[in-house]
């Protein structure tokens, strides 16, 4: 969430760029809970020390008949105070935690269609033959069965068999190597989160339609969408030293998709289960947009080193989400139609999560919230896609990196 401070010095420039993002949120009715909030602390305080200096005078002998009553009157007026106060305080939390973060003045106004385009890399040229969507490739070779993933689980779960299996291991193991050779700490993560993480990571969808999320009936449990929900909460309530911290977490995510079935997902591309390798960066404020910008590179590196070709967009106010101030995405390029699809994503959260969740770091004799940085290292519903589609040859067969061989035993094709 973002400072009250800030918002109050800001609050058109906060109004403005909620609305700019997509969320209707009342600044206003915030301004005003929070200054009944602190009215309310500045009479409860004042009372309290009323009742402190009331004991201090009394400390070691039976208080004096006005002293009693004098006591009696301090607690009549401060039990409604504070009653008060507890509601204020609530309404005060939800309508702050409603406040999307805000964007640098360089972003491209608008939704999807307004992403910019920053950068190309990689040979496009048209192939000599029809190239098969993943799906139907790896079906016709039984390495892929959505009609028995939807018998056991419903709609969009799957089995990946065989080579895509073995695909999809070497992939993770490839990833993160990588990533523990660029300094980050592998981790294997809870695949279930409570409603304050969630929360806190910025994951609480704001209607029902929105939900995304699996929650675990009667139990404050839910499936993560992604491994950036628990590495989030790893130091929710601390005080960090030695920043920055490198993290890479492998995980299943989870997500209803609701609402996103039509363009580009058949197949892999949106499915309610995924395995996923996630960078994460704990880091000083003045750090988190060197730490961007390493973290693009990181992903540009890995998509080299496939050869996949990609391009990278710049993400619009729109289509941000709530917790997001920056954000990159690199883009597959697809074969089957000339277009780029996603395949990495990478964000600069500032300090949205670190307040919510209470992570600080010491700044001299102060603490401060650190900043929050999350980047896909592999996404396991989008990365064999682009294997399949960019390497398949005439004959049918699909080439494997070489990068990715000696984690599939030398096998250079499947």
């Amino acid at each position: 969430m973002l400072d009250i401070k800030y918002i109050r010095e800001n609050t058109e420039l906060v109004a403005g760029k909620a609305k700019q993002k997509g969320f209707d949120v009342d600044v206003s009715g915030l301004l005003s809970a929070d200054k009944a909030r602190r009215d309310l602390q500045d009479k409860v305080q004042k009372l309290q020390a009323e009742r402190n200096a009331l004991a201090k005078g009394i400390k070691g002998r039976p208080p004096t008949d006005d002293e009693a009553e004098k006591g009696r009157s301090i607690k009549e007026r401060i039990v409604p105070l504070e009653k008060n106060q507890a509601i204020v305080e609530k309404e005060y939390q939800r309508l702050i935690r409603e406040v999307p973060n805000v964007f640098p003045d360089d972003t491209p106004l608008g939704g999807e269609e307004a992403n910019r385009e920053e950068k190309k890399w990689g040979k496009v040229a048209k192939k000599n033959f029809e190239v098969l969507d993943h799906a139907t490739w790896a079906e016709k070779r039984g390495m892929l069965d959505f009609e028995r993933g939807a018998k056991v689980a419903g709609n969009k779960f799957y089995y990946t068999i065989g080579g895509l299996a073995q695909l999809e291991l070497a992939l993770t193991q490839m990833a993160m190597s990588f990533a523990a050779e660029k300094g980050f700490t592998p981790m294997l993560v809870p695949n279930l989160a409570n409603s304050r993480v969630i929360d806190g990571a910025g994951f609480a969808a704001r209607t029902k339609e929105e939900q995304q999320i699996y929650k675990v009936e009667d139990q404050d449990l839910n499936l993560i969408a992604t491994a950036e929900i628990p590495l989030t909460g790893f130091h929710a309530d601390e005080i960090l030293d030695g920043l920055p911290k490198l993290y890479a977490g492998y995980s299943p995510a989870y997500r209803k998709e609701a609402g996103a079935y039509g363009k580009h997902s058949k197949g892999l591309y949106r499915v309610h289960q995924f395995n996923k390798v996630e960078l994460y960066v704990f880091c000083e404020p003045k750090d988190s947009e060197q730490w961007h910008q390493k973290m693009v590179a990181l992903e540009e590196e890995l998509c080299k080193k496939l050869g996949i070709p990609y391009r990278i967009v710049r993400i619009a106010a729109g289509d941000l989400g709530a917790a997001a101030y920056k954000k990159y995405d690199i883009e597959y390029y697809s074969p089957l139609d000339g277009s780029y699809r996603e395949l990495t994503s990478c964000s600069n959260v500032t300090d949205y999560q670190s307040r919510r969740l209470n992570i600080r770091y010491r700044d001299g004799k102060e603490t401060n919230f650190v900043h929050t940085l999350n980047g896909t290292a592999a996404a396991m519903s989008r990365l064999p896609i682009a294997i399949i589609e960019n390497f398949q040859t005439k004959d049918g067969k699909v080439e494997i990196p070489k990068v990715l061989q000696p984690y599939m035993n030398g096998q250079t094709t499947l």
